[in-house]
């Protein structure tokens, strides 16, 4: 059974929750701390939150190249034009807060999307036809 995990972004504390995909889908957990709803979080490794240098002893790349540090991990994942998931921490982050406000019922792409239809439109100024 999958483990989900939360994390508060007050006070760093962590909590697991065991239970069936099935379930978390219709019943999302929501667990409080410090008067908040806990953040999800993607773990590598259940149970041990980042993975330490010690994930990388004698680890080498496909092509054979030696990448047992995550210093060499990360240079040899740049010159190759490759991505890890941590690559994205950000962007899921600004997507939350994106998620967020639409939820609020603010939508921040929206003056952009009108600024795009005007260009269009040519920048004309549309005024109603008679009778709409």
């Amino acid at each position: 059974m999958p483990t989900y995990t939360f994390r508060c972004d007050s006070c760093e504390r962590v909590q697991e929750l065991v239970m069936p995909i099935s379930r978390y889908c219709s019943e999302p957990p929501r667990p409080q701390c410090c008067e908040r709803a806990m953040q999800r979080v993607f773990l590598a490794a259940p149970g041990l939150g980042v993975i330490s240098e010690a994930h990388y002893e004698g680890l080498r790349a496909s092509d054979g190249t030696d990448i047992s540090s995550r210093a060499k991990h990360r240079a040899y994942m740049r010159e190759h034009n490759l991505t890890t998931i941590d690559d994205f921490t950000e962007t899921w982050k600004r997507a939350a807060r994106q998620r967020a406000l639409r939820m609020q019922g603010i939508d921040v792409e929206r003056p952009r999307d009108i600024a795009q239809a005007i260009d269009k439109l040519g920048g004309e100024d549309v005024a109603p036809r008679e009778g709409s």
